[in-house]
């Protein structure tokens, strides 16, 4: 038994110190199934994709998969030829150490960009951490690929399916360059459970990432790395979930929990976060428009730094809120702090709401809700405060 709970049936995981980022550094990791799993995933919406993003889509497209290579440090973006034959080296790399096919390796990178992998360290690095498999090294790939996180994210959930028990085993990165429509953000999910049709697990997955890693921001900005991967082995032994499967809800459920507990655990740990916030908007003429409102706000660098310095500055939210493209009327808006009504009809309620909403600032998690009476629309985002240290973070990324 794995004493901290990160291990799932038939799978196993190991990370080592290949060079990439200097010799003290976890920066090479290694997620293997014992057999063939079948495999979803969900990838930036940039126009500028990664070598390892380019390369996934075409093999997560086929629905099965046995390994994840990933390695920090390095994001093997913006490298052209040399860089997708460098990915492609990777996967086979892993390929030949596991004796498996190829086309069931995925590779993943995050760091700087436009630099090229160094082939020396995965040459090593890649056989070194096949050698150290184990069920136990989950936790230690969490580290492997974390870049300016200051602690790992992993998530586990438990369920029951057909009578059998089916476990949940999630890892995450990410702290800037966060806002997805994904962000630098790669998370991979796997389980035991039995699955009939990858179809299916990717319809199940674009759905939880759109309510949870579609759902938060750190600094507005969209990866070209970002990468969610969900691999299920079956060997839970349970009937292989459908659609019409009467325990698919459950598992559902399970599946969509665990990605939003990634999502906030990688928010939370926003580059020099003090804060996190839920942006909760209502009363919108439409779901599109609560989400353009939300987030407006939630990305609205005059919001955040607020945030940091603890100002209930209602007047960044509703001039965030104008330029959202959400239509609404001014003078029906109203703006609350945690259970604070701050605004109302458009108007501040004066002095000593504010005062009241200030004393919520100053807690480490609250929420702004926002009610634009214009129709029955509803959107929540979650952000984190801009403070001085963000900066400083990405001004000496590099140096």
């Amino acid at each position: 038994m794995v004493e901290n709970g990160l291990f799932v049936q038939g799978f196993r995981a190991a990370a080592v110190r290949s060079g990439i980022r200097g010799k003290d550094r976890l920066d090479l990791g290694l997620i293997v199934s014992d057999v063939p799993a079948v495999a979803a995933g969900v990838f930036t919406t940039s126009l500028v994709p990664a070598a390892p993003v380019i390369l996934d889509r075409e093999r997560v497209a086929g629905g099965r998969a046995r390994a994840v290579l990933v390695n920090s440090g390095i994001a093997n973006a913006c490298t052209g030829a040399e860089g997708l034959g460098n990915a492609r080296a990777c996967s086979r790399l892993v390929a030949e150490a596991l004796a498996i096919p190829e086309a069931e390796v995925l590779v993943t990178s995050t760091g700087v960009i436009g630099m090229q992998l160094d082939m020396h360290c995965f040459a090593s690095g890649v056989p070194d951490a096949a050698g150290r498999l184990s069920a136990a090294g989950f936790d230690a790939v969490s580290r492997a690929m974390m870049t300016t996180d200051t602690v790992p994210k992993t998530a586990v959930r438990t369920l029951s399916v057909g009578g059998r028990p089916v476990r949940l085993l999630g890892l995450a990165k990410g702290a800037g360059m966060i806002m997805p429509n994904m962000a630098t953000l790669l998370a991979f999910v796997v389980t035991d459970a039995a699955v009939a049709a990858a179809a299916d697990l990717q319809v199940w997955l674009r759905a939880g990432a759109d309510q949870s890693f579609n759902r938060i921001t750190v600094d507005g900005d969209t990866s070209t790395n970002d990468t969610l991967l969900l691999l299920a082995n079956g060997l839970a032994g349970n009937p292989p979930l459908a659609a019409a499967s009467s325990d698919l809800p459950a598992f559902r459920a399970a599946l969509d929990d665990l990605l939003h507990d990634l999502a906030m655990q990688v928010v939370a740990d926003g580059e020099g976060a003090t804060k996190l916030v839920t942006i909760a908007v209502r009363g919108a003429g439409s779901d599109d428009e609560a989400t353009l409102a939300a987030r407006t706000i939630a990305n609205s660098a005059l919001v955040k730094t607020a945030f940091f310095g603890e100002d209930a500055n209602w007047g960044r939210i509703i001039a965030a809120l104008g330029r959202s493209g959400a239509r609404f009327n001014p003078e029906q808006v109203a703006i609350r702090f945690d259970d604070v009504l701050m605004v109302e009809n458009g108007l501040t309620l004066g002095a000593a709401a504010e005062a009241r909403a200030t004393a919520i600032l100053k807690q480490q998690r609250f929420t702004v809700g926002v009610d634009l009476k214009a129709g029955s629309g509803t959107a929540v985002y979650h952000t984190c405060d801009f403070s001085m240290d963000y900066v400083s973070i990405n001004a000496d990324y590099r140096s």
